[in-house]
């Protein structure tokens, strides 16, 4: 996700266990790690089928807050969504209590996700948790992996000491200009730099610095924006063509997802000589990531209210069920102008999801492994065979 973009929240800091007949849910802090396994993600599967239609949509949902309206989240966690995005500069000191209180009072008490994004540079969410860190830029010209790595595993502890459990980095785009992101530039400092291999290797270094701290890492924006025509935030735009991709932007995903990551964000771009749409409402791009490249753990959608989705004349909730149809588990909004209208808004993608399942836009069997996507990146699950 880009600059102007988001922070979600939601996860619990303490370890419940659940027992639900024949499952058991540990929701422990710890993230399930990168690419959920089979059996945990085969579990979560056989969970989710037991909800009701409703329960299932709203797991793939990610509701918007201001860090001002904290203590309302607690109101739409009891109605299992399955997060929530925090806007702000700083973290308000009842941020850690309202966070662990989110299980308890979520369905099932499982854990839900918590994120924001923390990139570095001039993309620092909660610095009065996190403190500072270089660009991504600059740490991929000035640092080894091996540094790179500690600096993650640093913002991921400090993250991770206040419950949250995702951060919505690294970004695996190339681009090596030197200039702060923009309405004609989504990247600039936010990439680790414009050479393929050794951006990958910051890349999975980064995430694995996340990951050693029990923070789920999302590299982001898939298949890569470096170069694209402009800000997605902003306008459509378009990536570089898709045979060139291939040789160079796809190159820092394959290395990530060869290592393991568990979570992936699409871009809102349209690819040139793939498909005319954005990314995440794409069927033949998010094949790509989940076939072609065989990457089996969470797809999350680029935030839905972007002026490239807009653009389309589709509001959140209709770009949501074309995300989910297209083979994306997870939707994203963007910063509402209040808890309100967020709230709204997710009731409104929730609405249009059941009705898409009724209709025979979206099958159910599509949400429901959207949905159990969602519950296994943070949660270790066991069911008896």
């Amino acid at each position: 996700m880009t600059r102007f973009r988001f922070l979600a929240l939601v996860m619990a800091t303490g370890a419940t266990t659940l027992s639900l007949g024949l499952v058991s849910i540990s929701t422990n802090p710890a993230v399930a790690r990168a690419s959920a396994s089979t059996s945990n993600l085969t579990c979560a599967q056989r969970i989710v089928a037991s909800w009701s239609l409703t329960h299932v949509a709203r797991e793939t949902i990610v509701v918007s807050a201001q860090a001002s309206d904290l203590a309302r989240v607690t109101s739409a966690a009891a109605q299992g969504y399955g997060g929530f995005l925090l806007f702000g500069a700083s973290a308000p000191t009842s941020l850690p209590t309202t966070i662990s209180s989110l299980a308890r009072l979520e369905p099932d008490a499982r854990a839900p996700m918590v994120m924001t994004d923390d990139e570095g540079g001039g993309i620092i969410r909660f610095s009065n948790l996190v403190g500072q860190w270089p660009w991504a830029q600059v740490m991929g010209s000035t640092m080894t992996p091996a540094q790179v790595t500690r600096v993650g595993y640093r913002v991921g502890v400090a993250l991770a000491k206040v419950g949250l459990n995702v951060d919505l980095a690294p970004v695996a785009d190339l681009d090596a200009r030197a200039v702060w992101p923009g309405p004609a530039n989504p990247d600039g400092l936010r990439s680790f730099g414009g050479s393929a291999p050794k951006a990958a290797a910051d890349v999975v270094a980064f995430a694995n610095g996340l990951r050693s701290a029990h923070v789920l890492a999302v590299v982001k924006h898939f298949p890569g924006l470096g170069h694209s025509t402009g800000n997605t935030d902003v306008a459509p735009a378009a990536t570089v063509a898709w045979s060139v991709l291939q040789k160079s932007g796809l190159v820092p995903f394959r290395r990530a997802i060869a290592d393991g990551v568990g979570a992936v964000m699409m871009s809102n771009a349209s690819i040139p000589g793939l498909t005319k749409l954005p990314a995440g409402l794409s069927a033949a791009a998010v094949g790509q990531l989940r076939h072609q490249l065989g990457f089996r753990g969470l797809i999350m959608s680029d935030a839905l209210g972007a002026g490239a989705i807009s653009a389309r004349h589709l509001t959140i909730a209709q770009a949501s069920v074309d995300a989910l149809a297209a083979g994306v588990d997870q939707v994203l909004a963007s910063n509402p102008s209040s808890f309100q209208q967020s709230l709204q808004t997710a009731s409104l993608t929730t609405a249009a999801l059941v009705a898409a399942v009724a209709q025979g836009t979206l099958t159910r069997a599509r949400l429901v492994d959207g949905a159990a996507h969602v519950l296994a990146a943070t949660n270790s699950l066991q069911c008896a065979e």
